[in-house]
């Protein structure tokens, strides 16, 4: 007899081009939050911002803005965390561990650095007379972005081993990163910015924890892998 279970695919599979996106991330992503931070260009800023805004108002119409609110919902509380537990459950009930330490890793640094990043900004949100949904806090970065681009970028290294699979539905998380934050500055529940940075920040998070994981997993070797299924994982004595 034997029980066996499958061995897990590596999180990421090129380790030079994956360090290689994940300093380009953090690079970009440290650029936008400078050039929002810094005084000497928080007005060149803003003033895209205030052009951006001025474009999604004069562009809105009914279809649009029920998709928008669609995304609001979406990258929500309540649906981000409903998505989340799901995951986490799967990859615990799979005994996938490693993609499990990846997958809690980067919500939890995300969701670290929502509030104590909307803290250190304090940016003001756009004008609630244009604001199209409610909102509370400050604006910068946008907590919609980070958690929703945290989550499907995690969810798709977590899930799917390096292949046309992958690629397919990682284009589909950029996508929807890339129109979530779009949506957040149609609805004028944030500024373009905003955005930006945040869904920078969720990719950049969820990339980085990836990267750790699986380096923890390479240095430690043979000891972390598991036998392929059909090989036996556990001896049964025999009784005469």
């Amino acid at each position: 007899m034997s029980l066996a279970r499958r061995e897990e695919h590596p999180l990421l599979s090129n380790r030079g081009r994956d360090v290689l996106t994940a300093v380009l991330l953090v690079l970009a992503t440290a650029v936008v939050f400078l050039l929002v931070g810094l005084g000497a260009t928080h007005g060149w800023v803003q003033r895209i911002d205030d052009r951006f805004l001025r474009e999604m108002v004069s562009v809105r119409n009914g279809p649009v803005t029920s998709a928008a609110k669609v995304l609001n919902l979406l990258g929500g509380f309540a649906v981000m965390l409903t998505v989340r537990l799901l995951v986490v459950g799967y990859l615990a009930l799979r005994r996938r561990w490693w993609h499990f330490s990846a997958f809690v890793l980067a919500v939890a640094v995300s969701e670290a650095c929502i509030g104590t990043l909307k803290r250190i900004y304090d940016r003001p949100r756009p004008p609630k007379s244009l604001s199209l949904v409610g909102t509370t806090g400050a604006s910068f970065p946008s907590g919609h972005a980070i958690a929703a681009s945290v989550t499907v970028v995690a969810m798709v290294l977590a899930l799917f081993p390096t292949g046309p699979q992958r690629w397919w539905w990682g284009l589909v998380a950029t996508l929807f990163s890339f129109v979530m934050g779009i949506s957040r500055a149609y609805l004028a529940a944030h500024w373009l910015s905003d955005a930006v940075a945040g869904t920078l920040l969720g990719v950049t998070v969820a990339l980085g924890s990836a990267l750790v994981v699986q380096s923890i997993r390479d240095h430690r070797g043979p000891r972390s892998k598991e036998r392929p299924l059909g090989e036996v994982a556990i001896p049964l004595r025999s009784f005469d």
